[in-house]
């Protein structure tokens, strides 16, 4: 295997490890207040609350992923991150699936109490809680990711092309932006306003604080993508590295039917 496949490995496994992780921590919704060493904020938005400032602890892990699918895209064209999107979805949904089932295997005896600082803790009952999901987080959640990944990859051709190729920065974190800011909204909205009947103002909070937070980690981590770019080049060589982004630069369709604008 050369040095060239070997990053593509890299990258897609980081890319698959962290889109399946995000998934499935994305249940849980955190305070940003206490986080920050503050207490809950109470406010009203059209009349509803009191409300706070909460994130999905998904929001973790979502700005890697998109900054890998840059990272693949830069090197390796669209043909790449599409398999690789449509992989992960597979992979998503195939997980999903295997934790479904496993809720319904009978429990070990000893297994089925635990005690915890808090008092004794019905684990059949917790485990059902945190892994099995609704229909509708799953079907928000894939949605959100493949939507996501589209606009992605053509936001980031797109600027590249405006830009001549020049401005990293600019085609990496700006399609990152343009991304996340669907892909925020699109899970949040299906999986808890649709799924599970949240308030309209309390799911557009919490999506509006999870973007809030990408745009901001993707800005913070625009060094950490030049530095990437660096080791890549040392890595590869500044020869390889050329006829990769050339290569990717080139191909011009995107899901094998649609053409990005000159």
């Amino acid at each position: 295997m050369n040095r060239a496949n070997k990053l593509f490995a890299l990258l897609a496994a980081f890319f698959l490890g962290n889109a399946l992780i995000a998934e499935f921590i994305g249940v849980k919704i955190f305070s940003l207040e206490k986080l920050l060493g503050f207490s809950p904020s109470s406010f009203y938005l059209w009349g509803e609350g009191p409300l706070s400032f909460s994130l999905s602890a998904g929001v973790l892990l979502w700005p890697w992923v998109f900054i890998t699918t840059d990272l693949i895209n830069e090197y390796f064209g669209l043909p790449a991150v599409r398999f690789l999107s449509w992989t992960a979805a597979g992979i998503i949904a195939y997980a999903f699936i295997m934790v479904a089932l496993s809720i319904y295997l009978p429990p070990a005896e000893f297994w089925i109490w635990r005690s915890t600082p808090t008092g004794k803790l019905y684990m059949p009952d917790a485990f059902r809680a945190i892994f099995g999901q609704s229909l509708w987080i799953v079907v928000g959640s894939l949605t959100a990711f493949l939507i996501g990944q589209l606009v992605d990859v053509v936001s980031f051709h797109w600027l590249r092309r405006i830009t001549k190729g020049k401005y990293l920065a600019l085609r990496a974190t700006g399609s990152t932006l343009i991304a996340q800011l669907i892909d925020s909204f699109v899970v949040l909205y299906i999986a808890f306003y649709w799924g599970a009947g949240w308030s309209l103002a309390q799911v557009t909070v919490i999506a509006l604080l999870n973007y809030l937070y990408k745009a901001a980690a993707a800005l913070l981590l625009t060094p950490v993508l030049y530095a990437i770019h660096w080791l890549v080049e040392a890595y590869l060589g500044k020869e390889t590295v050329s006829h990769l982004v050339e290569a990717a630069a080139r191909q011009s369709h995107i899901w094998g039917k649609f053409r990005l604008p000159a």
